[in-house]
């Protein structure tokens, strides 16, 4: 027999296999026998029937269904069935995550039945091939994660194939003539899957949008945003929408607000921001206490409940911030013009106000809305400055003018002032058990075609953290002020768990080997020697590595109306206010606050819980996309330096080699475990290493090494190197 019979004799067997539990399971209390079961699965044929006749007597001696009577039979009800999301491995096999287990599902490469990376599928326990795992065969698809997919197109005489670029997507994508669009031989597409018959080998498609030639800038970044079902323009009726809302400031709504337009306030934000979504004010109170306020941009007197620009920003949940651009949640109209806090101009804001004594203790607070009117937009290089000289005047080289100004005293003593409360504020935080995670952000210098120049390191200094500490003490103080009321009400909170103490210990075998531990006594302890690890390692080889896996051993922040408080911060209220241009959540919290201030009933807790997941769901994935952006531009950046030698650190280890860090730029690369040609190397998972059988030799995580650029691969996003050898 050929293989590829084979291969279409076992394609049958499996299809049926499956159809089995289908009928037997859909109805688990009525028993069916071979031709009513052929009737359900549509076989009509000699062979399938023989197979079906077959399988039924396996599955029985195998004790998978039962029989009731000769040539009858039925589901088990047993407990071997359960609802999971499948992960397809880079190597086809899976694993189901199910509630409930403790262990993951093994599904072989043979048993994934069709389904996608992402799925919701029913799965069925299956006896143990091994004593260690549970294993598994996927039963039925219950819900898809996605229908599209990035790929390469491939022209024949009268249909296509679209190979996706995802390596968890183990199938081609048939394209029937008619669904190949504009698309032309080796353009990279998007491609959606429109059926997977029974009898064929592949799923079918049709090409929805052709994105270009690989391996071209904008093709990439495209197939970036298209990977996660992120997008990369509005729709029509959506800026259409936007670009009709009267952005005027109208006397009559500001005397509905709190106007604070005469008071002090500025921003400090990033020298290339194109919207400030947050300002600070400050005044000297007669008691000599200070009133600061945080103003946020009131995104919500815009965008209204049931209409597109909703919807749309619903959806988005959040802004992605890419190496080249930004892809906003909201249109230009909105977040660059009217609810940027843009200088001189009269701007709607929703504002924390407090008063706040000299030892940084809050003694009032208010919320609400109000109006106010930026005097000035510096860049954080620009306060930084202040802060560290206490000079009034900007030179020309940190200047984001066209020239050299000087400020007033008024606002040098208003800067000074806040980042003296701020070092207060972060140091009690840090003594109650907060966690600083500085890690340092890969940037790079961008010349007009997007090609890197160079690669830089943004640390967060003292004008950095001035800003950061009190949007915290905003977002802390609105939580607490609606997460303390009685009786409760739904909200929304970021909250953050504890972390998983397998994972603390695992970071902490790994941290030993530079000379680092972790002090598990008791939650302020741990919080404590984190913080001190975080501190030991800064400025040293292996600060990325570390920092890296600090932050992977940590639990995930979301979105929740279950407050269960924030671990990294120390807070037992926490949530987001602060930033509505690009986050949906904080939107949702500012008209949640107006309700509760205007004496508004607590709301349905269901229908918020919704949303917050779907924000968390959507926040993960521009993370992953910002992520790959970042990738990509590092890949390219290694393009043009294949001919240099670089130190790095061995960030990961796997059994196909190892990944590599470059200490001097932040690139990662693979060095293939087939290419270390010294020796016959073994994956250690015990030590993370890799182990040569002969002589002994070791490479394991942490470890320095010198490597070149052997192969970059943007259109893949893989960087390959070659190694040259240990330092000692």
């Amino acid at each position: 027999m050929s293989k590829k019979k084979k291969r279409s004799n076992n394609h049958r067997k499996n299809e049926i296999t499956r159809g089995i539990f289908e009928v037997l399971e859909k109805e688990p209390a009525k028993s069916f026998n071979y031709k009513q079961i052929a009737a359900k699965l549509e076989i009509t044929d000699t062979e399938g029937r023989n197979i079906l006749i077959k399988r039924l007597g396996q599955l029985h001696a195998k004790e998978r269904i039962k029989e009731i009577d000769k040539g009858k039979y039925k589901s088990k009800n047993n407990k071997t069935l359960h609802t999971g999301i499948i992960e397809i491995t880079g190597r086809g096999n899976a694993y189901v995550i199910v509630d409930g287990l403790d262990d993951d599902v093994f599904v072989p490469y043979n048993k994934i039945n069709r389904a996608f990376d992402g799925d919701v599928v029913e799965v069925v326990l299956t006896p143990k091939r091994t004593s260690n795992k549970l294993e598994g065969e996927v039963l039925k698809i219950i819900e898809r994660k996605k229908n599209n997919f990035v790929g390469i197109f491939e022209l024949h005489k009268t249909f296509g194939f679209v190979k996706p670029t995802d390596h968890k997507m183990y199938t081609d994508i048939f394209i029937p003539k008619d669904n190949i669009g504009a698309a032309k031989n080796g353009e990279k597409v998007i491609v959606e899957v429109t059926s997977w018959e029974r009898d064929a080998d592949s799923p079918t498609g049709k090409v929805v949008n052709v994105l270009g030639p690989p391996g071209e800038h904008d093709t990439e970044i495209h197939a970036i945003l298209a990977e996660y079902g992120l997008p990369y323009n509005f729709p029509k009726e959506v800026e259409h929408f936007a670009n009709s809302i009267d952005t005027t400031i109208k006397e009559e709504e500001v005397l509905k607000r709190r106007d604070m337009r005469d008071i002090l306030t500025f921003t400090i934000d990033p020298k290339d921001a194109k919207d400030f979504d947050d300002a600070l004010s400050f005044q000297i109170m007669p008691n000599g206490n200070y009133e600061i306020g945080i103003h946020i941009a009131d995104v919500s007197h815009y965008v209204a409940p049931n209409t597109v620009l909703e919807e749309e920003a619903y959806e988005r949940a959040t802004s992605v911030y890419l190496v080249d651009r930004v892809v906003p949640m909201l249109p230009e109209i909105l977040s660059n013009n009217a609810c940027s806090l843009r200088p001189k101009e009269d701007k709607y804001t929703f504002s924390a106000v407090f008063e706040i004594d000299k030892n940084a203790h809050v003694k009032n607070e208010w919320f609400g809305r109000t109006a106010i009117n930026s005097n000035e937009r510096f860049a954080y290089e620009e306060a930084q400055y202040i802060i560290e000289t206490n000079d009034r005047n900007i030179s020309t080289d940190i200047s984001i003018r066209d020239a050299a100004y000087s400020v007033s005293d008024e606002i040098v003593n208003a800067i000074i002032t806040l980042d003296s409360l701020a070092k207060t504020m972060r140091e009690r935080r840090m003594n109650a058990g907060a966690i600083s995670f500085d890690k340092l952000e890969v940037k790079f210098n961008l010349n007009e075609k997007n090609e890197p120049l160079s690669v830089y390191f943004k640390e967060a200094k003292d004008a950095n953290k001035l800003i950061e500490e009190f949007m915290l003490l905003a977002n802390r103080k609105v939580a607490a002020f609606i997460g303390k009321q009685r009786p409760k009400k739904t909200f929304v909170y970021r909250v953050h768990d504890e972390p998983n103490e397998e994972k603390l210990l695992a970071l902490n075998g790994i941290i030993s080997k530079f000379g680092h531990k972790l002090n598990f006594n008791n939650k302020k302890t741990i919080s404590a020697s984190l913080n001190k690890l975080l501190e030991d390692v800064k400025g040293r080889k292996e600060q990325n590595l570390v920092d890296t896996l600090a932050i992977r051993s940590m639990s995930k922040a979301i979105y929740t109306t279950d407050n269960i408080g924030h671990y990294g911060l120390a807070f037992d209220h926490y949530t987001h206010f602060t930033s509505p241009i690009r986050r949906y959540p904080d939107v949702i919290v500012h008209r949640l606050l107006q309700h509760y201030l205007d004496n508004g009933k607590s709301t349905n807790a269901e229908a918020y819980e919704d949303k917050c997941k779907h924000s968390s769901d959507m926040e993960y994935l521009a993370a992953r996309a910002e992520r790959d952006s970042i990738k990509y531009m590092q890949i390219k950046f290694m393009q043009d330096h294949q001919d240099r030698e670089f130190m790095g650190v061995i960030s990961g280890v796997t059994e196909w080699g190892i990944y590599v860090e470059i200490i001097e730029n932040k690139c990662e690369g693979m060095v293939r475990i087939r290419d270390i040609k010294d020796d016959y190397y073994t994956f250690d998972e015990r030590q993370y290493a890799l182990v040569g059988e002969r002589k002994r030799k070791i490479y394991q995580l942490g470890d320095e090494v010198r490597v070149m650029v052997k192969n970059t691969d943007l259109v893949k996003r893989h960087l390959d190197f070659s190694l040259i050898g240990k330092v000692n």
